[in-house]
C-alpha cells in the first residue's frame, strides 16, 4: 500500500494558489484512476483506489499547510506504513513552472508543509517537487505562493498534473529517474528533425515558457505559507 499526500491550504480562498498545486495534483490522480468517494479522516480528505497493482490512499490534509504533519502521521500510523511508502506532492519555488523533480529524503528547504511532516514522521519519504517559479525577491515569496495561477499558467499546471499522474507506475517501480525523464520529456519534448514539426514544437515550447513567467503582480507581505 502507498500513501500519496498533496499539500495545500483548505477552503475556496486558497483553492487555485500556487501553494495548492499538491491538492490539484491529487485531484487529478483521484479522477484519472477512478478512486472511490472522498471521505473525511486523519484531519484531511482521503480517497482509496488502485494504480496498477498498487493499492493507494490519496490524502489532502485539511489542517493548514504548517500543520500538515499531524494529518500524515495519523494516516501513517493507522495503515502501519513506513515513511518510504509515502509520496508527498508539493510546490517548489526553486524550480520554474513546468519542471518536475523527485527525490527521497532531504531537507524541507523552507517549505512549512515539509517542515511539519519532517517533525512528525522524519524526512525519509518521497517528494514530487512541482515547480511554481520564484518571484525573484525573497521578501515576496509568501505573497507569491498564495497567489492564484494565471489563466495560461493553469493550463500548464493541468497538463503537468495529468502527465505526473499518468506515469506514477514508473515511480512505484522504484525508478525515479525514469519517472522524471518521462514526465519532463513529455512536457518539453526535444525538437524533431523535420523543420515544420520543429517550428510547431518551438511555438508550443515558447507558449509554455510564457505561461511559466513570474506573475508581475506579486508584492511582499501576507501569510498561510
Amino acid at each position: 500500500m502507498r500513501l500519496i499526500v498533496g499539500l495545500g491550504n483548505p477552503g475556496p480562498r486558497y483553492a487555485d494558489n500556487r501553494h495548492n498545486i499538491g491538492f490539484l495534483a491529487v485531484d487529478e490522480i483521484v479522477r484519472r484512476y477512478s478512486f472511490g468517494p472522498i471521505k473525511t479522516k486523519f484531519h484531511g480528505a482521503i480517497a482509496e483506489g488502485n494504480i496498477g497493482s498498487e493499492k493507494v490512499i490519496c490524502l489532502c490534509p485539511t489542517t493548514f499547510m504548517n500543520d500538515s504533519g499531524r494529518s500524515v502521521q495519523a494516516a501513517l500510523q493507522f495503515y502501519k506504513l513506513e515513511p518510504g511508502d509515502i509520496t508527498v506532492i508539493h510546490d517548489e519555488i526553486d524550480l520554474p513552472l513546468g519542471k518536475v523533480k523527485v527525490k527521497r529524503g532531504g531537507g524541507a528547504g523552507g517549505h512549512n508543509g515539509l517542515r511539519s511532516i519532517d517533525a512528525h514522521i522524519g524526512p525519509d519519504y518521497w517528494r514530487i517537487r512541482l515547480g511554481v517559479g520564484h518571484p525573484g525577491v525573497k521578501a515576496a515569496v509568501k505573497n507569491f505562493v498564495l497567489m492564484d495561477f494565471g489563466k495560461e499558467e493553469r493550463r500548464l499546471v493541468d497538463e503537468i498534473n495529468a502527465v505526473c499522474a499518468e506515469n506514477l507506475p514508473l515511480l512505484f517501480s522504484a525508478d525515479e529517474n525514469k519517472y522524471m525523464n518521462k514526465v519532463n520529456v513529455t512536457l518539453f519534448p526535444p525538437e524533431p528533425k523535420d523543420e515544420t514539426l520543429k517550428a510547431d514544437r518551438r511555438k508550443r515550447a515558447e507558449e509554455k515558457r510564457d505561461a511559466a513567467k513570474v506573475d508581475p503582480r506579486v508584492k511582499p507581505g501576507d501569510d498561510a505559507s
